[in-house]
C-alpha cells in the first residue's frame, strides 16, 4: 500500500517483503509498464530475478513513426573505432561521445553519456533530426544526445523477455490475474474511491473489503459445485 503517485516506487519494497518473509524465492516478476523504471530493473538483474516487465513504448515501438524516427539513437548506427564510440546519423555524420552526465535522486544515480555532431550545417534532415528546431532562431544549431546506456541495456533484455513465448504467456497471465480484478471493482462494484484518507485506515478498509470478496468469490465457488453435484444426482436418477 503506498500514496506515491506512481508505481516507479513501490516495486523493490514490495520484493524486499517477499525476501524477508520467504527468502529468495523469486525467479522472475512480471508486471504492467508503470513499474518500468532504471532502478527497478537494476534491482531485478541485481538480485537475479528475470524481469518481464513492460516498457513504457511497448506499444509505440510497433509503429512505423518509432521506426523512422530518424533523431533517435536506436534508428542510428552505432560504431566503434580504436575504443571510440559513437554514432552515424541519417545523413552520414559521425556523433563523437564530449562527456558523462550525473545526477542523484531519491539515493540512486543516474549517469548519461552525452554525443554531439560537430557539424550539422547543410543537412537537409535538420527539421526531422533536431528537437524543435527553428532554422531561423537556431540555424547553426547541431545534433545533441544523451543516452544512459545502463538503462538502455535493461530497457532491452526486459523487452527481450516479454518477447519471448514465456514472456508472451505471463504477460496473459497477468492480465487475466490482475486486470479483471480491477475491472470488475471498479465498473461492476463501483467501487472508485477510499472513504479514508490515512494510510493506515485505507489499508484496512481495503483489507476488509479484500476479504469481503473473497468470501463471496469463494460462496459462488460452492454454488457451482453444489449445482454440479445436484445436476449429477438428477442424471443418475434419470
Amino acid at each position: 500500500m503506498s500514496n506515491d503517485r506512481t508505481d516507479y516506487n513501490t516495486l523493490i519494497p514490495v520484493l524486499e517483503k517477499h525476501r524477508k518473509a520467504f527468502g529468495n524465492s523469486l525467479e522472475a516478476v512480471t508486471a504492467d509498464s508503470g513499474y518500468c523504471s532504471e532502478k527497478n530493473l537494476l534491482y531485478l538483474k541485481e538480485n537475479g530475478i528475470r524481469s518481464y516487465i513492460k516498457l513504457q513504448d511497448h506499444e509505440k515501438r510497433k509503429t512505423g513513426a518509432y521506426r523512422e524516427d530518424i533523431g533517435k539513437y536506436y534508428n542510428m548506427t552505432c560504431a566503434v573505432f580504436e575504443d571510440e564510440h559513437y554514432y552515424i546519423c541519417h545523413d552520414g555524420r559521425k556523433l563523437r561521445h564530449i562527456r558523462t552526465e550525473s545526477k542523484e535522486q531519491d539515493g540512486y544515480t543516474q549517469t548519461v553519456e552525452v554525443y554531439r555532431c560537430a557539424d550539422c550545417s547543410g543537412c537537409e534532415h535538420k527539421a526531422r533530426c533536431l528537437y524543435k528546431y527553428n532554422a531561423e532562431k537556431n540555424p547553426d544549431q547541431n545534433k545533441v544526445m544523451k543516452i544512459n546506456e545502463r538503462w538502455k541495456e535493461l530497457r532491452e533484455e526486459s523487452n527481450a523477455n516479454i518477447q519471448g513465448e514465456e514472456g508472451i504467456l505471463k504477460r496473459q497471465t497477468r492480465s487475466i490475474q490482475t486486470e479483471g480484478h480491477f475491472g470488475d471493482i471498479k465498473e461492476n462494484e463501483n467501487f472508485r474511491r477510499f472513504n479514508y484518507r490515512s494510510k493506515e485506515k485505507v489499508y484496512k478498509e481495503f483489507m476488509l473489503y479484500a476479504i469481503g470478496r473473497n468470501i463471496m468469490k469463494y460462496h459462488r465457488f460452492l454454488h457451482d459445485e453444489i449445482k454440479k453435484f445436484e445436476g449429477k444426482k438428477e442424471q443418475k436418477a434419470a
